[in-house]
């Protein structure tokens, strides 16, 4: 279990230096206020989970954040949205991580922000890595991030969120290759059912990206003061970013249901193996059973049954009869495995 202590981080940052805090909800719920923010930094301050109802409640309250927002954040699958302020921006997105091969669904997690004044808030489920390399890049002032302001910080965090939906693809590709060589080899009805997984997690990842796509487009649009115009360019790549995320999932669509095809069209061919070889079999024995049906016939006028010899006659006749015919269907590649 998380110790409380640790359920909240701020980083505070600039050109020059950064700072890390660590501590309880309740500390920053009666510390962090929007005043004592100072304008010449970026305050980012990250809740590793929302099971402190109270304590967030009463930092939004400080923060002037409407009463509404709260219920968002708290509002189960809610969808991804994007409300603007005069003070600051509320945003609820979902993230996605790669699934274990038994699971039968995604893993989820809705994700608030709000965006404010120098200042950044968001509000996690629950603990996961979904911002490591943000914190690396501040830690280590690596590429822009220590320059600009906080739409800047939330570009790189929304970027963060779309980047797993890509380790989500790359993960559903790798195993729809693997399923690709167990089709061809064993397509059992466990081997479909895996695939109708994958299927299953492309279409949980699409109800995902389709709105992320639409909340990026209307950041690029926005003409709010807190979104700088010169960071207006980076939102329009997000844009791109999922664009490729939604062709990414159509690709592996059309992967997943070839595969899909190639099942039945593999048991197809399996059940084809089984009527090639039945049937050579039935034409086999029916000219045997044919001749055993004539001399079993009970005429007395008969004469091969008088001949003492006609029992030898009639199986060396038959045996012969399906030497040749094996030879035959031999010879024409019926009975070739190929």
């Amino acid at each position: 279990m998380i110790e409380e202590n640790h359920l909240c981080q701020l980083y505070k940052y600039d050109r020059e230096f950064f700072l890390v805090t660590k501590n309880s909800p309740k500390f920053f719920a009666e510390n962090f206020v929007a005043s004592e923010i100072a304008t010449d930094e970026v305050a980012w301050l990250n809740f590793h989970s929302i099971k402190f109802s109270e304590e967030i409640m009463r930092l939004f309250s400080n923060l002037k954040v409407d009463k509404l927002v709260v219920e968002d954040i708290y509002t189960e699958k809610q969808r991804p949205k994007v409300e603007e302020y005069d003070h600051y921006i509320f945003f609820s997105v979902r993230s996605a991580l790669p699934a274990d091969a038994d699971d039968r669904h995604l893993r989820q997690e809705q994700i608030s922000f709000v965006l404010g004044s120098h200042y950044l808030i968001s509000l996690q489920q629950r603990k996961s890595d979904h911002f490591t390399d943000v914190r690396e890049r501040i830690e280590s002032n690596k590429g822009k991030i220590r320059s600009k302001e906080a739409d800047f910080l939330l570009f790189r965090m929304l970027e963060a969120i779309i980047e797993n939906y890509y380790e989500v693809l790359t993960d559903i590709s790798e195993r729809a290759h693997r399923l690709e060589a167990k089709v061809m080899r064993n397509p059992s009805a466990e081997v479909l059912k895996m695939i109708e997984r994958e299927k299953q997690r492309l279409a949980e990842l699409r109800k995902i990206a389709l709105p992320m796509k639409d909340i990026t487009n209307q950041i690029q649009k926005s003409k709010h003061p807190l979104f700088l115009e010169s960071n207006s360019y980076y939102f329009d790549d997000l844009r791109e970013y999922c664009l490729g995320v939604l062709e990414e999932i159509d690709i592996n669509k059309q992967t997943l249901e070839g595969l899909t095809n190639l099942y039945y069209a593999v048991q197809g061919q399996k059940m084809n193996e089984i009527m090639k070889v039945l049937t050579v079999v039935s034409a086999i024995f029916i000219p045997l059973t044919f001749i055993a049906g004539i001399y079993g016939m009970n005429f007395e006028n008969m004469p091969e049954l008088h001949n003492p010899n006609g029992y030898f006659y009639a199986i060396g006749g038959m045996f012969l009869l399906a030497v040749t015919l094996v030879f035959v269907f031999v010879k024409r590649g019926w009975l070739s495995k190929k």
